[in-house]
């Protein structure tokens, strides 16, 4: 059974059809990419599966437990997180307070307290600057501290959105390498990515998504040799 299954998801904005019938499923202990030019409808996806938007059709399920009308709020007590797109931290409160938030779902402090620790591992730097106000913080670092919030939930899933958005290429490499420990330390990930042959490097399987629709669908491996993939995504 697929831990996620999105089935016929339909979303409109307006007049416009933003999201034309997609289908695909995640499956535990799996990195998961979608790719895609800018627009093609991405960022909506994820938003739609965390209950940030609702679809005008279609089916999403987790766990085998359908999620599509459940607010946004309690999706995140079921144990799916999501990394937003622009990183999103709290510019005013303290790396630290940043990370607390992350946790407002779970009462035991004790055990909140070894999060924290787990996320200080992961992320030295965000205990170096753990006093720092997070709006102080480089993109880098940003994107490590909303990555850091999103694992106080303890997610069974997390969704990240354009990780690599306007980072060096030494964060690149840095932030993707995260995303392999997250993976290999029993968290599933689903990846929106502009940065396609970063992704594909990583990812077990992905779906390439054009205009609102997935065009193909296979594991990264066999698309980071396709031809229309690398003309179209991979600038080769």
């Amino acid at each position: 059974m697929a831990m996620l299954k999105v089935t016929d998801l339909i979303v409109n904005y307006g007049v416009i059809q933003a999201i034309k019938g997609v289908s695909f499923e995640v499956n535990e202990g799996e990195i998961i990419a979608l790719i895609g030019a800018n627009g093609a409808g991405k960022t909506t996806i994820l938003q739609t599966v965390t209950g940030l938007i609702s679809p005008k059709s279609g089916k999403i399920e987790f766990e085998g437990k359908e999620i599509t009308k459940t607010p946004a709020h309690k999706i995140v007590t079921l144990g799916m997180a999501h990394v937003p797109e622009g990183r999103r931290v709290f510019a005013d409160l303290t790396v630290y307070e940043n990370l607390i938030m992350g946790a407002y779902t779970r009462k035991d402090k004790n055990e909140i307290n070894e999060s924290i620790r787990e996320v200080y591992q992961r992320f030295p730097r965000l205990e170096e600057r753990k006093n720092q106000l997070a709006g102080t913080l480089s993109g880098g670092e940003q994107q490590m501290l909303a990555m850091g919030r999103a694992l106080m939930s303890h997610p069974k899933i997390i969704l990240m959105d354009e990780p690599s958005m306007g980072l060096s290429p030494i964060f690149v490499n840095e932030i993707f390498k995260i995303i392999q420990d997250v993976s290999a330390g029993g968290t599933t990930v689903l990846l929106v990515e502009q940065n396609a042959k970063k992704a594909l490097s990583i990812a077990d399987r992905a779906y390439v998504l054009e205009t609102g629709s997935i065009v193909l669908d296979d594991e990264a491996s066999v698309l980071m040799e396709d031809d229309s993939i690398k003309k179209a995504y991979l600038g080769e």
